[in-house]
């Protein structure tokens, strides 16, 4: 046994994209994938929607179908890992939940089989086939985008017959988010997107996070970027303070890096550079 520094560029991204269908999780995926480089791959649930972009998207395709037990993803993650692609998609993992012969299908099969009905003794046998499955994700030596339907979730008013929305709920087992590097969840309507987990804190500050490009691409440079998320913002608003030619396009830059940097060492730095560019834009003048 040998301890080495660690460095965020050996880390593999394991990013997972939810939201409701048409939302743009498959698109969103690919464009992801593009951006990031390399070969990829996809794992299709969902009756072959992602070759519909494929002359948009250079990417292979393994069509899965039913039963959708944790096996045959597993199956699928590992043929895709031996055939060396550097990116995969898994366009859904809620079908590993929730589909056919998923593992909330299983459970009803297992618990009248095995456990004389009883569906709370029937995940001691069917949580430990999740769990191999959730590992295979880990553990998979590649970049992986995983996508979640969500849908509304609603509940009956206390003392009413009215039924109100309490939000989206996805269609995963709880907690599946804390396998991933980063959650964004998509709106359908806008097809932006809110991180609702961000361990890059490259979206987290964000009020919604365009899916373009930029995306796979920051995601990228951040997993090859051995600075913390301060250091790199730091590094950044210097870059553009010096080629700032304007007091109002600095001050428009000092706002963004104030926000990323409230509460850093670097934050005291960052207000250097804006003091001192600040007094070269304005010939020392005093501007409100």
């Amino acid at each position: 046994m040998k301890f080495e520094k660690a460095m965020r560029k050996k880390a593999k991204l394991r990013l997972a994209l939810t939201g409701p269908s048409g939302s743009g999780k498959t698109y969103s995926a690919l464009m992801i994938c593009k951006s990031m480089g390399g070969k990829t791959a996809v794992i299709d649930t969902e009756k072959g929607s992602a070759s519909l972009y494929s002359n948009e998207f250079d990417f292979d395709v393994l069509e899965l179908d039913p039963p959708f037990s944790p096996e045959r993803f597993i199956e699928a993650i590992c043929a895709a890992e031996a055939a060396g692609y550097d990116n995969l998609v898994i366009d859904s993992i809620s079908h590993e939940w929730s589909g056919v012969g998923g593992c909330l299908d299983d459970l009803d099969t297992i618990a009248k089989t095995k456990f004389k009905g009883n569906t709370h003794a029937a995940w001691s046998a069917l949580t430990p086939r999740h769990r191999k499955f959730l590992d295979a994700i880990l553990r998979v030596n590649c970049h992986l985008v995983a996508t979640m339907r969500s849908k509304t979730e609603t509940a009956q008013q206390e003392g009413s017959k009215k039924v109100v929305k309490l939000g989206m709920k996805t269609e995963q087992r709880d907690g599946v988010e804390y396998e991933f590097t980063t959650v964004l969840d998509i709106n359908h309507e806008t097809h932006t997107a809110t991180a609702s987990k961000d361990r890059t804190g490259l979206f987290s500050n964000a009020d919604y996070t365009v899916m373009d490009e930029t995306v796979g691409k920051r995601l990228m440079g951040w997993l090859n970027d051995g600075r913390s998320k301060a250091e790199i913002d730091l590094a950044h608003f210097v870059s553009t303070a010096e080629s700032a030619p304007s007091f109002e396009q600095l001050k428009t830059a000092w706002a963004e890096a104030f926000r990323t940097l409230r509460d850093t060492p670097e934050q005291v730095k960052a207000q250097e550079v804006y003091e001192a560019r600040k007094a070269e834009l304005t010939g020392n003048e005093q501007v409100a």
